[in-house]
């Protein structure tokens, strides 16, 4: 179930299906942290493999386990006849595996970067070491046949600060009025008791980069407003969350897409204070629901938000930044219905998951395939 999983994965089912519907045969190939089947074809036509793995860092960093069933896996792609392989991320060993198929079919690889930022967990020795990790399988890959391209402008940037010439953007995208239409019947301001008090939303993983403690910042300095803060998602932050118990901020728990969208259709204003992105699915969700965002400026988020007319995008996560672009709010400084409508459209007509496959099929030099 995608609700279970971030927003690479959620490109990747997106991207997959609409090329399936395109008339493309698409495989999946992806590290089995869930112990999911090792094989399936998904509702939409895509066909999965799944690679056994040990989940290292709390889940985030799933290493493969070489063992009969990998070598299996390896043996049946090395049958299949690929004219393109996409690689999403540089940061995973499951990455080289990537351009070792890519390499044995004479294709050069995609690598489609979906980050802006050195992966943080907090811990600055740790975050440390990933950064050099990092280096490292970056240095790797600059030396492979590949085609290096960003999910966003600011991806591209990042790129570049490795020494790597990123040939253009595959962008992020959504279905906007599909999702909109799946959203569920639910009330989070009845079932939470919000009423018509402004509602803020957040929705992801609750990670040290997603911006935990700028939301709880935010939140305590608006303690005397009436503004409430729905928080939906899990993570190791949680617990953090739930001891500075505030009774403005609410934690749903993780949610499927129908509820997500409910709740963004009924939120005010959706705040994401993270430091790394490459293009928020769920800024993307967001304005698919017509809800404005209060964003750093990281990732996509100029590009979907050119300008305050669409939302806003802070130059830097902190609290007192966040909270005073509410307290304006409150005081009615915004038309958040106009924003929000502008921001929609701009979505609609932008990011398409027509629009990313055309971009994947290009760098792929398949168009006339």
């Amino acid at each position: 179930m995608l609700s279970q999983y971030g927003g690479v994965e959620r490109f990747t089912d997106g991207i997959a299906s609409e090329l399936v519907r395109q008339g493309h045969a698409v495989i999946i190939v992806t590290n089995n942290t869930h112990g999911l089947d090792t094989h399936e074809v998904s509702s939409s036509g895509v066909e999965i493999f799944r690679l056994p793995c040990l989940n290292v860092l709390d889940g985030r960093y799933p290493v493969p386990v070489r063992n009969g069933c990998y070598r299996s896996v390896i043996r049946e792609l090395d049958k299949r006849p690929l004219d393109g392989v996409l690689i999403n991320t540089r940061f995973y060993l499951h990455s080289l595996l990537g351009v070792d198929v890519a390499r044995r079919h004479g294709i050069h690889a995609v690598v489609l970067d979906h980050g802006s930022a050195y992966l943080t967990l907090g811990s600055p020795v740790l975050d440390w070491v990933i950064a050099r990790y990092e280096d490292a399988i970056t240095g790797h890959l600059r030396r492979q046949p590949v085609d290096f391209y960003g999910i966003s402008l600011k991806s591209v940037e990042w790129l570049a600060h490795f020494g790597v010439h990123a040939r253009g953007v595959i962008g992020n995208s959504i279905d906007a009025a599909t999702y909109r239409l799946r959203a569920s019947k639910r009330s989070f301001r009845s079932e939470l008791g919000i009423g018509d008090e402004l509602m803020l939303a957040f929705t992801g993983r609750f990670i040290p980069e997603k911006g935990m403690s700028i939301l709880i910042d935010m939140m305590g300095l608006l303690q005397r407003e009436r503004v409430h803060l729905v928080m939906a998602g899990d993570g190791p932050m949680r617990s953090m969350i739930e001891d500075v118990a505030l009774d403005s901020v609410h934690i749903v728990g993780r949610l499927d897409a129908p509820d997500i969208a409910a709740l963004l259709l009924e939120s005010d204003l959706f705040c994401l204070p993270t430091r790394s992105e490459g293009f928020s699915t769920s800024l993307l969700e967001a304005a698919a629901c017509g809800t404005p965002s209060l964003v750093t400026d990281v990732g996509g988020a100029r590009e979907l938000m050119p300008d305050e007319s669409y939302g806003f995008v802070m130059p830097s996560a902190d609290g007192p930044g966040f909270a005073a672009v509410v307290r304006n709010v409150l005081q009615g400084l915004y038309d958040l219905s106009s924003m929000g409508d502008r921001c929609r459209r701009r979505v609609e007509e932008r990011y398409s998951w027509t629009s990313s496959a055309h971009q994947l099929i290009e760098a792929m030099h398949l168009v006339d395939h």
